[in-house]
């Protein structure tokens, strides 16, 4: 902030904050709403939620005023110590103020409700053949390890294997204080340059894998008439031992109205797969949900991030220069066995401040 001016329009909020606080603790005093306890904890709730707001608006425009008097002193003063004095002033309160600012902002931010869901991970191998089963397996690796990092608790719900060592596609729920809100911007198109273990003439290849974020569903986001799905029982195959590929345990689920199909075969029980694989579709179905409001909001987005379009490549790893980059931001670490051991924090905390900024930015428009 070079200047004592506030911006207009974020001066028009905290104006209207303001305003609204002093309606809502007029409603308060209203012996019929102390009556209605619904009316009371709705009401209470919004104060609470204004109150921050308005008090740090009010400090907001004592150090603006503060800062205007020291500035004007500073330019008029014919005190060369007292205009010394002055201008140190002025840059004190000019710190304040951009912090001031910068809070207030924040504190507009609409709270993301899906911030602290567990999320279901989906990592499927995409195009480079068994090189990219592969790094699909790398990925739910690098994954794992965050979780450990984290705290977080990891629950596999299905895995299809490839080759030895690699993946065709591994679905897993991850639980913990804000998962969703750390691993959401992970979905996407991730790509691979590196020399695969089979490549005699040491050439470099591309292979990519896509990674699907969704946040858990709640009984409460969605109804799913049971008219809706149809459910088809078959015999498990892959690894699991006898029991589970002589059984008709594996259970497929479609979604009627979307088409969205969940198959699982990971349990040797027919009653655990089928709860797996609504979890999964029930997550499928908010996610879809959350895009079609997005959509509807028209929102022009400048990063491929959230439940966006996960079409585009987001990330490449590329092992001979042990560099991952992050296209979205321009972001480029030079840490690669680092990031594919977990450590994925600062990428994560770079995709959050952009994420903030551009919703910030919409709270202003």
């Amino acid at each position: 902030m070079k200047s004592s001016t506030i911006d207009p329009r974020l001066a028009q909020r905290l104006s209207e904050a303001e305003a609204r606080l002093a309606e809502v603790d007029q409603a308060l005093s209203d012996p019929a709403i102390s009556a209605d306890p619904e009316q009371l904890r709705t009401l209470g709730q919004e104060r609470a939620d204004l109150d921050p707001l308005v008090r740090l608006g009010r400090e907001l425009l004592r150090v603006r005023d503060a800062f205007e008097e020291a500035e004007l002193l500073a330019r008029d003063s014919d005190d060369p110590e007292l205009q010394a004095l002055a201008e140190e002033e002025v840059e004190d309160l000019r710190e304040k103020l951009d912090t001031l600012v910068r809070d207030a902002r924040e504190l507009l931010v609409p709270s993301d409700p899906l911030e602290d869901r567990p999320a279901v991970v989906e990592i499927r191998a995409g195009t480079g053949g068994d090189e990219a089963g592969l790094f699909a397996a790398d990925l739910f690796r690098m994954y794992r390890r965050l979780a450990e990092r984290k705290g977080w608790a990891v629950e596999l719900i299905s895995l299809s294997e490839g080759i030895p060592g690699s993946l065709k596609e591994v679905i897993f729920l991850v639980q913990g204080r804000g998962v969703y809100g750390r691993l959401r911007y992970e979905s996407g198109v991730h790509r691979v340059q590196r020399v695969p273990q089979t490549e005699s003439q040491g050439r470099i290849h591309t292979s990519a894998a896509t990674v699907a974020v969704l946040p858990e569903a709640e009984d409460v986001d969605l109804e799913i008439d049971p008219a809706d799905l149809r459910v088809d029982v078959f015999r498990s195959s892959g690894p699991g031992g006898q029991s589970v590929n002589t059984t008709d345990s594996a259970v497929r689920i479609t979604h009627l109205p979307s088409g969205l199909v969940v198959s699982c075969q990971d349990e040797k029980s027919q009653h655990k797969n089928k709860a797996k694989a609504l979890k999964v579709l029930r997550s499928r179905l908010l996610d879809q949900k959350i895009a079609e409001q997005e959509a509807k909001r028209a929102l022009e987005r400048r990063m491929q991030v959230g439940t966006g379009d996960r079409s585009a490549k987001i990330r490449t790893y590329n092992f001979p220069q042990n560099r991952v980059t992050d296209h979205r931001i321009g972001l480029t670490l030079h840490r690669l066995e680092d990031i594919l051991d977990g450590d994925l924090e600062e990428v994560i905390a770079a995709l959050r401040m952009a994420k903030e900024e551009e919703r910030l930015e919409a709270t202003e428009e």
